[in-house]
């Protein structure tokens, strides 16, 4: 079986990323099921710490096709699984540096579990936006020119 990868392509436009992490999410059967079929879309969810927890909000995950009354709600807060001290670290990072949690791609690793790539972010002006507008655009019209080229 192919491995299931979901990118968040949003977050590299939206976010200047600075750290990486990895957390295990806990989720419902329903949604495994869901989300093996390909049915997941991260562009605008985010993390937040309630209760002294890490939850992942605005995640929508569509129900299940045949799950029937078992079935799930699609923008539920899912816990996220995170040491207790890098959770600190986090708390603390976010805080004091007015930081974002924004998730990456979520996959299932070698053994199955679901796993979610978060990333600390600071959010990027209209200016830097319109830069990465224009990188990408020239680095696709040089790709364009060199293949002309051959």
């Amino acid at each position: 079986m192919a491995a299931r990868e979901f990118r968040n392509k949003r977050a590299f436009f939206e976010y200047h990323i600075l750290e990486k992490y990895e957390a295990g999410i806990a989720l419902r059967g329903t949604e495994v099921k869901s989300i093996r079929e390909g049915n997941v879309n991260l562009a605008e969810s985010f993390a937040r710490v309630m209760e002294g927890e890490l939850f992942l909000v605005n995640c929508h995950i569509p129900e299940y096709r045949a799950g029937g009354w078992t079935n799930h709600d699609p923008r539920r807060p899912r816990k996220l699984l995170i040491h207790r001290r890098e959770l600190d670290r986090l708390v603390g990072k976010i805080e004091l540096k007015g930081l974002t949690l924004v998730p990456l791609r979520l996959y299932f690793n070698e053994r199955g579990r679901a796993k979610l790539e978060l990333a600390l972010g600071r959010g990027k002006k209209l200016h830097d936006k319109r830069e990465t507008l224009k990188k990408r655009s020239w680095d696709r019209e040089r790709g364009r020119l060199l293949r002309e080229k051959g």
